[in-house]
């Protein structure tokens, strides 16, 4: 990132700052298609997509050198069994039943790769049907696992990633995902109750008194994505997928400071829904409100001391990078590791230190123990100020 793109995206959240912190895009009447790397700069991808929060698609010119497309097809297009067995069949994997519905989602089992292939293999044979319904790899943490250079390499369009950065840093978990099936579909809109619907095709949308506000809702856009292609999802677009093919797919998952608003908003959502939850039993229940956030993480996978260290993190590698000098539990070679830029950094510092004042401010995060953190938040928001007025003049 530059200069001209920092004060540009600054000049964008400055205009959002009185309107609520969700993600605020245009809906465009189709997805551009991104065809040539050498003429597609980080900065137009920062302005035209991920700023603005739309979707676009990359071209396979962006994907040829990576080691999925090289060695996971044939030279005919359809998955290399044999290059998988050999590789990766002992490997467990996740795999879901897309014919069975539990809740919004699918029940799942883990299987060695190698069973699930068999399946597959079956599935292909028998036109596309099996008595044990259709099965989906999904939700495979690869990377994690093994090097993540032989799947793929991370474009430089998405590399301020700071949900993987996170996870890397603490050696816990990441949000790299395989998929692999015949045909398989995801979630998309809330009804009256909140939760996702199964299907965004079904008939069931159209009733106003289960979704009360489908009727508002964007004319949704189909995207036909080819082998080799790139799909840019924004935040908080929900989606589906229909395979039209046997399909292997690769899902990264990133947050960072385009969306950090977004998912903070999220997450008092998300504490709000668990409070009502169980309200009746607040009077009663001794430490409910930490009894909440036992919920919450259990039920988002991440609660509001989480969500400090997560910032925490972030916040000291970018310190590191605009005020070297400064004194944090990061290591230098740690924040020199995600090479990016000063200008890059001093954005990223400016939309954490945003929300870490909302986040001290907060009411719940005020009723979190912080005695045992090794950063203070209002300490750590005094670095960050600090380190933004030192790199502003750059």
């Amino acid at each position: 990132m530059d200069k001209e793109t920092r004060v540009f995206a600054e000049k964008h959240f400055q205009d959002l700052r009185d309107r609520l912190p969700v993600a605020v895009s245009r809906t465009p009447d189709c997805v551009d298609f991104i065809e040539n790397p050498d003429a597609f700069s980080y900065k137009d991808f920062f302005k035209g997509y991920l700023l603005p929060n739309v979707p676009c698609v990359f071209s396979r010119a962006f994907t040829e050198d990576w080691g999925s497309r090289k060695c996971w097809v044939t030279p005919d297009g359809k998955p290399d069994f044999d290059y998988l067995l050999q590789t990766y069949g002992d490997v467990v994997v996740p795999v879901a039943n897309c014919g069975v519905q539990e809740y919004n989602s699918n029940p799942k089992e883990h299987m060695p790769l190698r069973d699930y292939i068999k399946y597959w293999k079956e599935y292909i044979q028998a036109d596309y049907s099996s008595p044990k319904g259709c099965l989906y790899l999904k939700d495979w943490h690869l990377c994690r696992d093994s090097s993540a250079e032989d799947v793929y390499s991370l474009p430089v369009y998405f590399s301020s990633d700071w949900l993987n950065e996170y996870w890397d840093a603490i050696n816990v978990d990441d949000y790299r995902f395989v998929y692999m099936g015949p045909r398989g579909q995801e979630e998309a809109l809330r009804d009256c109750h909140g939760s996702l619907p199964y299907d965004m095709t079904s008939p069931a949308l159209l009733d106003v008194r289960l979704h009360p506000a489908h009727a508002r809702c964007s004319t949704p856009l189909e995207v036909t994505q080819e082998a080799g292609e790139m799909l840019f999802v924004p935040s908080g677009w929900h989606h589906q997928v229909h395979n039209l093919e046997d399909t292997i797919s690769i899902n990264h998952n990133w947050v960072n400071g385009c969306n950090l608003a977004p998912m903070w908003h999220f997450l008092q959502q998300e504490l709000h829904a668990v409070q009502q939850e169980i309200r009746e039993w607040r009077d009663a229940m001794p430490d409910w409100h930490h009894h909440c956030q036992v919920i919450m993480k259990a039920c988002s996978g991440i609660n509001y001391e989480e969500f400090y260290q997560f910032l925490k993190i972030i916040a000291e590698r970018r310190i590191l990078i605009m005020a070297p000098g400064v004194h944090t539990e990061t290591t230098a070679g740690d924040a020199a590791s995600t090479g990016l830029s000063t200008q890059q950094a001093a954005f990223d510092a400016s939309r954490i230190a945003e929300v870490l004042v909302s986040l001290i401010a907060n009411p719940d995060f005020q009723r979190v123990d912080t005695s045992t953190f090794s950063l203070q938040p209002e300490e750590l928001l005094r670095q960050l100020e600090e380190a933004i007025t030192a790199v502003a003049s750059l």
